[in-house]
């Protein structure tokens, strides 16, 4: 049966399909059950009248709009922003009733009124506030639309947040209220004590409570003594055993109350009316802001169900034209998404198969063959669903850089449209269908025929078929037709504009692959599949006798072509594994080496920064030995003394502690290691954890980084071994915390490019100078300048000497003349 769309537009909205779209379109493309879930996603029914007129459009520039719309919304909720998402209330029935002179409407409809006038003036403040660059094309949207602060400030003065009048909504209501509430409690006193009196009596049970009857409160009496209390009787129980006496006690208070009532009831309505009045005016404001409020919904609702899907917003052309990348069908997703949710975490996950699919002007009819079952027909439907969903305004499920153009006519032929009624055969409305696509098909149509040519003798349909498919194609119309005839796929081969397509099986496994492949036709694989499943031999060699030899060769030329390629995008799938792997181990292996060069030339650094230090250190003492030696004339008990506290001196800052013996172990063998085992380098404090073992080397996580170890350089740890390490590490980074060498913020902050070593011995200055370089380089500093003066140039020799044979420093030099020349040395660091 023939599904056709054809642009035939009202004034407003030019080329918008309009009668032509039969009723069980969108039913049979699959587009209804989009249509439910958009309807599901919105949170009024402002929303979904909007749902309820969307339509295929054919004009560029709205549907770029459109699109737009949905795509920034998309946004909007990817990044988290807080949109007003609450109270999106439809009081179109409100403001008819407010239309009404002299009507006024309820404290319900009111309170509605008023919160979703609040949403709709946060949804206004949001896009204003919004980054210029943010929400161009909804900002737009908001032009126009008034939400008066007075009206809002008005509704607000008498119903609150929770829907109930404001005491203070008039000194009035407020009176009456406070006198309301002082009568109910002196009645509750007073009856209080009629109930008491009463139970003590045994007239009434004794958990029985007072109640309401017609609006007054009552006691249930027992019946057997209702002559007992005074007061008028109201009611009784269905079973005649209580009655309902209101006590003579509090008849005037009760009267009291009701007479309170009716005035704050009085007043109440007075109010409403007068703020009904108030809300009058405004009523084309209103309508314009409720409109305005709805399509937010419907636009919130697309941009759910864009994100749900997964879905781009495609570079749109004005043009016929399809280039998707990655394409899915969006029911089925949808679908296989529910079902992975209801299956858990542990079962196996069923996602939709994408497809890459391409119409142009030079190739604008797919032709795709290929096994039952194998998703020939899904194509077809994706081609068909995804198009209409996207001049129905939403965005498409598919990859970046996809590009989508405009058709004005949409012509499908799919499923069994036989008609009892109309002595319509399945054959007959393929024809009929057929008949109408070369009446009105064109170079801006999209033709989806599935199943092309079957009902009827293969021979003459396929004929048929061709000739039908032949005047497409001269009609310049684009297209995607399923089909097994292997004269539409020939024809395809050598016909300009036409190209075949093939959806991909495994013959080995019998399973379909549910892969698309442009460029080439696709085999039934009737045969293969008859004698896989074990039909009987006999019969399978007959068949092939009838198809014949070309037939049969054709067909395995297919088949071997399919393994072929299956077995090639194996190899290359392994093989782009195994590229991965590689690059990622590279650059493992390349990040550990710069962390080690840069880890050894701190240590370095350091290292020769405290030696120097103690070097200094240790010849003050040296100098002050000997000073006091020759100040007491090398006497034996002074010399004595000045001897054992330069041992002392030495003891203390020059000996360092032996190194812990640790007890011998075996070296790890290759055997005893596995993923998971703690481990240490031999002699190294460090551990690390075994991410996996291959032959005799081991792949170790040492912190962040992994690395390949030998594994006879590896020795096991215990558990109390690992505790034992961790416990030392901490210790010794409490220790080295806050300590003046690991202050490198104050002392970068301290440093100057420029180092005086005027009037220093040489051998005092060159302590200073390779400090000072130290600190230079660690600190990143890219030049520094050292004054040392002319003189007799032993200093600047000494200087320069030494800068030239640092590794560190790219060039050594004199400043400029104007700045001091040869008498200071300009050193530019790597």
């Amino acid at each position: 049966m023939l599904f056709y769309l054809r642009g035939q537009l009202a004034k407003l909205y030019p080329r918008v399909v309009d009668l032509l779209v039969p009723q069980n379109f969108e039913a049979k493309i699959g587009f209804a059950t989009l249509r439910e879930l958009l309807e599901q996603l919105c949170l009024s029914a402002l929303g979904r009248q909007y749902v309820a007129k969307m339509q295929f459009n054919t004009n560029h520039e709205q549907l770029s709009k459109l699109l737009a719309q949905t795509d920034e919304f998309r946004q909007l909720l990817a990044g988290g922003s807080e949109f007003p998402g609450a109270h999106y209330y439809d009081v179109s029935v409100h403001l008819k009733r407010a239309s009404l002179p002299g009507a006024y409407l309820d404290v319900a409809a009111f309170f509605e009124v008023k919160m979703s006038l609040r949403t709709i003036r946060s949804a206004l403040t949001f896009f204003t506030h919004a980054p210029e660059n943010l929400y161009p094309t909804l900002r737009l949207l908001g032009i126009g639309i008034q939400a008066d602060r007075n009206l809002l400030a008005a509704l607000d003065k008498v119903v609150d947040d929770d829907g109930h009048v404001r005491d203070d909504a008039s000194p009035l209501l407020r009176q009456v209220r406070q006198e309301l509430i002082q009568r109910q409690g002196q009645l509750r006193k007073q009856i209080a004590s009629v109930l008491r009196h009463a139970k003590s009596e045994g007239w009434i049970p004794g958990d029985a409570e007072p109640t309401i009857r017609g609006g007054r409160l009552v006691l249930p009496v027992i019946a057997e003594h209702k002559r007992r209390v005074r007061g008028l009787i109201h009611d009784e129980s269905a079973s005649g055993q209580t009655v309902f006496i209101e006590p003579s006690e509090v008849f005037e208070l009760n009267n009291d109350i009701k007479d309170l009532e009716n005035a704050y009831q009085r007043e109440l309505i007075r109010i409403l009316t007068s703020l009904t009045d108030q809300l009058r005016p405004h009523l084309p404001d209103l309508r314009r802001a409720y409109s305005y409020l709805g399509l937010l919904d419907f636009i919130r609702a697309k941009a759910r169900l864009a994100r749900e899907l997964d879905a781009q917003l495609p570079e749109l052309s004005s043009r016929p034209l399809i280039r998707w990348r990655g394409v899915r069908h969006p029911v089925l997703a949808l679908t296989f998404k529910e079902q992975n949710k209801a299956a858990g975490k542990d079962a196996e996950k069923r996602e939709v198969v994408p497809l890459d699919i391409e119409l142009t002007p030079e190739q604008r009819i797919l032709v795709i063959s290929g096994p039952n079952a194998g998703g020939k027909s899904v194509s077809l439907k994706t081609v068909g669903l995804v198009q209409y969903m996207l001049q129905c305004g939403l965005l498409i499920p598919c990859d970046d850089y996809s590009e989508a153009g405009m058709f004005e006519d949409i012509l499908l032929d799919i499923g069994d449209e036989q008609s009892l009624e109309n002595d319509l055969s399945t054959y007959s409305s393929h024809l009929l269908a057929m008949k109408q696509f070369v009446t009105v098909a064109n170079k801006k149509s999209l033709v989806l025929i599935d199943e092309f040519g079957t009902g009827t003798e293969p021979s003459l349909g396929g004929a048929i078929a061709e000739a039908v498919l032949e005047q497409l194609n001269q009609a310049r119309a684009f297209g995607v037709i399923t089909t097994h005839y292997t004269n539409l796929k020939n024809f395809a081969e050598k016909t300009d504009g036409l190209v075949n397509g093939a959806m991909r099986y495994d013959p080995e496994r019998l399973q379909p692959l549910y892969r698309l492949e442009i460029g080439k036709p696709g085999s039934s694989f009737a045969i293969e599949i008859a004698r896989k499943i074990g039909l009987p031999r006999q019969l399978v060699e007959r068949a092939t006798q009838l198809v014949g030899k070309d037939k049969i060769r054709y067909d395995r030329l297919l088949e071997g072509l399919e393994k072929d390629k299956t077995e090639l995008e194996t190899k290359l799938r392994d093989t782009e594994k195994l590229q991965n792997g590689l690059r990622k181990f590279t650059q493992e292996y390349l990040d550990l080496k710069k962390n080690l060069e840069d880890t050894r030339t701190e240590t370095l650094r350091e290292a020769k920064h405290q030696a120097k230090k103690l070097l200094q250190n240790t010849n003050q003492q040296i100098e002050a030995t000997i000073g006091e030696i020759r100040r007491s004339q090398a006497d034996k008990d002074v010399t004595k003394q000045a001897r054992e506290k330069l041992d002392t001196f030495v003891r203390q800052e020059l000996q360092t502690e032996p190194p812990k013996a640790r007890p011998t172990r075996e070296l790890a063998e290759p055997g005893t290691l596995a993923a998971g085992d703690r481990v240490a380098i031999l002699g190294q404090d460090g551990h690390g954890e075994v991410v996996s073992v291959k032959g005799k080397t081991a792949e170790v996580l040492f912190g962040g980084m992994k690395t390949l170890v030998k594994v006879n350089q590896l020795e096991k740890l215990s558990r109390a071994e690992v505790r034992d390490r961790e416990a030392t590490a901490r210790k010794t980074a409490a220790a080295n915390t806050g300590g003046p060498s690991l202050n490198l913020t104050g002392r970068m902050a301290d440093f100057s490019p420029t180092l005086d070593l005027r009037g220093e011995r040489a051998e005092d200055a060159l302590t200073k100078l390779m400090v000072y370089v130290d600190d230079a380089v660690m600190f990143g500093i890219p030049e520094m300048k050292i004054l040392h003066g002319r003189g007799n140039g032993v200093l600047r020799q000494v200087v320069r000497d030494y800068l030239r044979q640092t590794r560190a420093v790219a060039s050594v030099g004199d400043e400029h003349a104007d700045r001091g020349g040869d008498g200071v040395t300009l050193a530019v660091l790597k």
